[in-house]
Formats: C-alpha cells, structure tokens, sequence
C-alpha cells in the first residue's frame, strides 16, 4: 500500500533528509586517498549521532554497518573496513539512512578520489543526470515507471547500463514503503503518482553488464564481469508544482 503523507509528516522526513544531506556533504570532503571505509563510517556514524538521529542501515535486516561504502567494481551494501584505504583514481560510493522522531531519510551519492579516469568521472556524471531525469518525471498524473525509463534512457544513450537488481522505494515511517521504483522499463506502468508521496529514487549504473553477484559476506553486491558501478540517490516528495529534493545535497 502507498501511503500519502501528510504535511506534518512531511515535514519530519525533511528534517532526517536535512541530516543525510548535511553528512554526505561533510563525507565527500573527508573522501581522499589513504583514508579507510572504517574511518568514513565512524565519522558518518558520530555526525548523525550528535544531531540527535539514529543510522538507519545498522542492524536493519543484520547489516552490521552505519553506513555503506562501496568501491569501484561495487555497486551497493559494501560493509566498512580498517583494511580498506581509498586509493587514487578510485571512486566510492557512500550510501545512508537516517531515522528522526519516527521517520526516515535516505540519499547517496558516488565520489570520485583524487584523479580518476575518463571513463569514471563520466560514469558518475551520467548517473547522477539520470537521477534528475528521474526526478523531473516526478509529477503528479505520471506513472512510477515514467521515472524508470526516463533514468534508462539517460543511461543508456551514454553507453551505460542499469542495474536491475535493485530499485528506489518509497520513504516514510520505514525505509522501505511502497511503491518500488526500478530504474528501468518502459512508461505509463505502474502506480499514478500523486502528491504527497515521497520517494528514494536511486539509480545504480555499471560501465559495462547490469548483472552483479553477492559477496560472501552476504551483503556486498559487486559488478558481475568487474566493471565499474557509480550510485546516486535522493529522497524527494511530489508536490503540486514541482518535486521537492529533500535531501538536496
């Protein structure tokens, strides 16, 4: 079931959207080479803590993290560690939920480390323009899946591909509400969109296959031939005139 939320509601998933905004944006500064995912997720973890939120991801389901970070060849869930330093010419993707009086907020964002290649900086520029397609498909009277295509064709039109495995999702008092929202198909399926939905629209994009694999730690999803995989995400809520970005970075 999808559920409307009202402009109370709203307004509190704004404020943890406000959080994760904040975070990754102190994130993204604290990204160079020889920092460890460790490192990163403690600092994510302390910030989130001291503006009186709660992470999302940990324990959710038994991740064991605050945060995820995820390298490279990884697409999403990458579970933090001592033994990985960020390496130039890496990119890393840091992915985090907050819960705040009894909501939540949800955003993510790929970060390039020092130099990269071509290819890389534009993997993650095309995947986050595929996020904003998606987004300014977002309007009331639209069908979930006109935001899907629109992220599909974005990608794809750049030689990219889109990972099927995984799909945005509605955001309120869980995580994860109805609807799902794929990042590929074709428009006009799915449910009408309406306002006072809010939604994580999250486009994941691999160089190369769309088709990842799971690591043995049960959570890591890597690209399947070894390609690179970029990830960006917004929490948003449809409103009458336009979407409303609620964790504008």
């Amino acid at each position: 079931m999808i559920i409307i939320k009202s402009q109370a509601e709203i307004n509190k998933i704004a404020a943890a959207c406000r959080i994760v905004a904040e975070v990754l944006g102190n994130v993204k500064s604290l990204v160079t080479a020889g920092v460890s995912t460790a490192e990163i997720e403690a600092f994510a973890e302390a910030q989130i803590r001291n503006m009186k939120a709660i992470p999302a991801f940990k324990g959710y389901r038994g991740y064991p993290a605050s945060i995820c970070v995820s390298l490279n060849d990884q697409v999403v869930h990458g579970i933090p560690s001592p033994k990985v330093k960020l390496k130039n010419g890496d990119i890393v993707s840091v992915d985090l939920g907050v819960l705040l009086d009894g909501f939540y907020g949800d955003g993510a964002m790929t970060i390039p480390v020092g130099d990269v290649s071509g290819v890389s900086a534009k993997l993650i520029r095309v995947t986050e323009e595929a996020l904003y397609a998606g987004i300014e498909k977002s309007v009331i009277g639209n069908r979930v899946s006109d935001i899907s295509a629109a992220i599909q064709q974005h990608v794809e039109a750049n030689g990219f591909s889109v990972v099927r495995a995984f799909v945005g999702h509605g955001i309120g008092r869980s995580l994860h509400e109805e609807p799902q929202v794929p990042n590929f198909g074709r428009p006009g399926q799915g449910s009408r969109l309406k306002e006072g939905m809010t939604l994580a629209i999250e486009p994941m994009v691999n160089t190369d296959s769309p088709d990842v694999k799971i690591l043995d730690d049960g959570w890591t999803a890597v690209t399947a031939d070894g390609g690179l995989s970029a990830h960006f995400e917004h929490t948003i809520v449809i409103t009458k005139k336009r979407p409303k970005i609620l964790t504008k970075f």
